[in-house]
This record gives structure tokens, sequence and C-alpha cells, in this order.
């Protein structure tokens, strides 16, 4: 399959699959509690069989063209990921998340690879409004919305009940035109 260089740091945007189980649960062993601070991806990835059933529910969903998994490498390690959480060909919408474990974070991985995402759902698949949904409580995140030069819609105040409290989350998109015209 592909692997797409991110730079000169040898990072790298590949696809995530089923046969990954035993490394996406390393993975996420790694930063567990990193990545469910705001977020619930993973959390019940405990084991291969469990990794490998999240990892094959996303493989039946892109071959299904309602979502994806794609992963972050570092140096050959996963180190995290970007998702088509959703991805509505017919209607042009897609919603864009991510994942990290900590020892990646602030490198700028996850903005480059939502870069690529994004050109790839805008270019090749004629999708019109790219969304990236955030907890107000998660500042890397929204810093990442931000520097893909997406616009804050709104707030679902207290929609997200997650470890015990009820979190607001943010809504941000790019249209088409504002990327294309960001990129021109």
């Amino acid at each position: 399959m592909y692997a797409i260089s991110l730079g000169d740091d040898g990072a790298e945007l590949r696809p995530l699959e089923p046969w990954h189980a035993e490394e996406f649960l390393a993975h996420l062993d790694r930063g567990r509690e990193y990545i469910g601070r705001h977020v619930a991806f993973g959390a019940n990835v405990t084991d291969t069989a469990s990794a490998r059933d999240l990892l094959q529910a996303y493989a039946d969903k892109r071959a299904a063209d309602g979502g994806s998994l794609h992963g972050l490498w570092l140096d050959g390690r996963l180190v995290g990921g970007l998702l088509f959480r959703i991805f509505e060909a017919d209607s042009g919408n897609c919603e864009v998340g991510c994942w990290l474990e900590p020892a990646a974070a602030g490198r700028g991985l996850v903005t480059r690879g939502a870069r690529v995402l994004i050109d790839w759902a805008v270019d090749a698949r004629g999708m019109h409004r790219v969304e990236w949904v955030v907890s107000s409580a998660n500042m890397p995140s929204i810093k990442v919305a931000q520097r893909l030069g997406m616009t804050r819609d709104g707030v679902l105040r207290e929609s997200y009940p997650h470890r015990g409290v009820r979190h607001d989350m943010e809504i941000w998109s790019v249209l088409a035109p504002e990327w294309r015209a960001a990129r021109g």
C-alpha cells in the first residue's frame, strides 16, 4: 500500500489496517491516558482481538466508502493516526479526526497528515465540507484546526459525556473553495 512522506523527519502517513492489530494495541497502550483525555477513541481496545475488531470496523467503513483509518508512523513506529470518522460522498461532507501518543506530540504530524487527507478528500473525492470536531478543552487539537485554516462554526455545549464529565464540543470546518484558495 501507500506510504506518504510527511517531511524530512521520518514521518509517514500509511493505511492502518487489521493486520496492524498488535502494533496498534502497543501504540494505544503507550498513549492510552494521553489519547483518552478528551475522547474515548481506543478505550475498548484492550487486547489484540479488540484492536483487530476496531481496525476491521474501519476497514469495513472504507470498503463501504464511509470512513477510514490512516496511521502516523515516525521512524517506522506507529505513533498516532488520522481518520475519516464520517465520509459521505453523496452529500460532499466528511469529518477528519486524530489521535497521538505523547512522545509524538508537538511535531506537526497531525497537521501535516491532515493536509494530505483534506487535499485528497477535496481534490480526488469532491468533498465540499470537511469538519473537525474537538473538545473545547483540547487546545492542541483546536490549534490544528486553526493551522488548517478552519472556521469555528459553533459549540455543542456539554454534548459529549466522557469520564464522568460532559464536554463542550466545538465544530470547525473548511469548505472546498476556502481550502483551494488557501493552498493557491
